[in-house]
């Protein structure tokens, strides 16, 4: 921690600057101070956190709400807690007109669950805000942003495209956690307009990717007449031999065959490898390579309360019939059927958790006046520092993370986090600049700052590199900081009595098969 006297400045949540004088024992021992919450981090051995995830998506909306306890580790605070307060009910998310959210009805929904949890929202310290499929365009971003307008602050957005979502399932499913114990684990996400598929190992997902099969393709109303098909409705209804329209009835026999044509490509995409144009012009991310079978499969995403029998809710589409057609085509695979730890809320229970360190190793930041900035996502590409650094490998390796994290478009900031391992000659520094520069080139083509966070003690020197020899107008690159995918960071302004800059780091908490998974499991 800042070990100064005199002044200090702090950014907090909102991106505030604090500004105060110290204390005789404040000058002695030095503070930064956790503001949204009005605690000394460095003098807690405990933190607790009110915390809320929401969901907002193109089918549903769904929020939960949760406590988070933290415990210092050195400068970082770990989860060793996690409870859950209350889950929301599931609502459509509603529509105001053609793909537009009635924002006005999503607002009255998320107070009642306020109300419902026995919490409001100035009693929020964190929360992570998930916005997918339409949710994600820039007339409902933006609705949805004026809900949340008083605490914008508090909640890191996730703009959520196939990629991450697929991601965030498989990490708020369990199935990330669960490999790390052993063995090939597949989640398989089913929503409303998509299902989402990962394959993980050792604790890390291998591969990823997405399929145009979800339970809303169609859907109708209590009397089962058609009243959405999306583009994949008409055609598995077209493979299964049954005619549809909106406004037609949608007879029950009808609505099994065309959920069995949906789950004979899932489970073809799921096998990987080979498969059928027709299926492969489906995906919406590359299909899944060849490869042994998983040992494990857990299904999340709306589908997975039919299948492990939690619903009792009926949302007049094909979810139900989707449940049954798989849990009969699982039954004849070798791969062990697993519940997750989260079904439907696999990508919301995950809430933000706040951890301060301090960057004063090493510091490279020009102009000095591009601090603060906020709310950066960060990637930590797989970098492999052999004796030779190569810089094309360097590259590839970011641009998988881009993809990852569907950051590729350039849209915003990013940092990305590395481990240095190894000498710092000209050429290794050189082909990992080279490399970083380059597989950010969409991010840095867009205006934004090259942001690069090492653990290690040497951010200064490889800033100082990327600026007189690549050329970099804008970046910041600090050190002495451990950080992980997923998480976002705020980077405070210049601390001037020590040159050290204060990083908020703000984490998705995800659960884990070892770590107050209890707080999640259905009996």
């Amino acid at each position: 921690m800042v070990r100064e006297a005199g002044r200090y400045d702090q950014e907090d949540v909102d991106g505030r600057l604090i500004g105060g004088a110290m204390s005789e024992e404040e000058q002695q021992g030095g503070r930064i101070f956790f503001s949204n919450v009005g605690r000394s981090m460095e003098l807690e051995d405990e933190i607790r956190l009110t915390s809320v995830g929401i969901d907002i998506g193109s089918s549903t909306s769904h929020l939960a709400f949760s406590r988070i306890v933290l415990e210092r580790l050195d400068t970082r605070y770990m989860v060793v807690e996690r409870t859950l307060l209350h889950q929301s009910e599931v609502l459509l998310t509603p529509y105001a007109g053609d793909n537009e959210i009635d924002a006005e009805a999503l607002g009255a929904f998320i107070a009642e669950q306020y109300e419902a949890a026995g919490l409001k929202p100035e009693a929020i310290d964190t929360g992570a805000l998930i916005l997918t499929g339409v949710a994600v365009r820039r007339r409902n971003a933006r609705a949805i942003g004026e809900i949340f307008s008083a605490q914008t602050g508090k909640f890191v957005v996730v703009s959520a495209g196939d990629g991450l979502e697929t991601t965030l399932a498989a990490f708020g499913s369990g199935a990330v956690a669960r490999s790390g114990k052993g063995g090939r684990v597949m989640n398989v996400d089913i929503g409303g307009g998509t299902s989402k598929l990962a394959l993980c190992e050792e604790g890390a997902i291998r591969h990823i990717s997405a399929i145009d099969i979800g339970a809303r393709v169609i859907a109708f109303d209590a009397n089962r007449r058609i009243t959405r098909i999306e583009e994949a409705g008409y055609y598995f209804a077209r493979r299964a031999g049954v005619a549809i329209e909106l406004g037609a009835l949608l007879t029950a026999d009808d609505a099994r065959r065309i959920a069995a044509s949906m789950v004979e490509v899932l489970f073809e995409a799921m096998q990987g490898g080979e498969m059928r144009r027709e299926t492969a012009d489906l995906h919406r991310l590359p299909p899944l390579p060849a490869g042994p079978a998983p040992d494990v499969v857990t299904i999340s995403g709306g589908v997975s309360e039919f299948l492990y029998a939690d619903a009792e809710q009926d949302f007049s589409d094909l979810g139900p019939l989707l449940a049954v057609e798989l849990r009969q085509r699982l039954a004849n695979w070798s791969p062990r059927l697993e519940r997750p730890q989260q079904g439907i809320r696999a990508t919301v229970v995950g809430a933000s958790q706040y951890t301060v360190q301090v960057s004063g190793s090493t510091i490279f930041v020009d102009p000095l006046d591009m601090l603060p900035v906020r709310n950066v996502p960060v990637i930590k590409p797989a970098l492999a520092f052999d004796e030779e650094i190569d810089a094309a490998t360097i590259a590839q390796a970011v641009r998988e993370s881009l993809a990852r994290l569907d950051l590729s478009n350039g849209e915003s900031a990013v940092a990305v986090c590395y481990e240095w391992d190894g000498s710092a000659s000209y050429r290794r520094l050189d082909a990992f600049c080279r490399g970083i520069v380059d597989g950010l080139a969409p991010i840095l083509h867009n205006g934004h700052p090259l942001i690069l966070v090492g653990d290690g003690d040497i951010g200064g020197l490889i800033g100082m590199h990327c600026k007189q020899e690549a050329g970099i107008a804008k970046l910041v690159s600090i050190d002495g900081i451990k950080l992980d995918e997923f998480d976002f960071i705020d980077i405070g302004s210049m601390l001037e009595t020590s040159g050290a800059v204060p990083v908020v780091i703000k984490s998705l908490v995800f659960p884990s098969l070892g770590l107050g998974h209890e707080a999640f499991d259905r009996d």
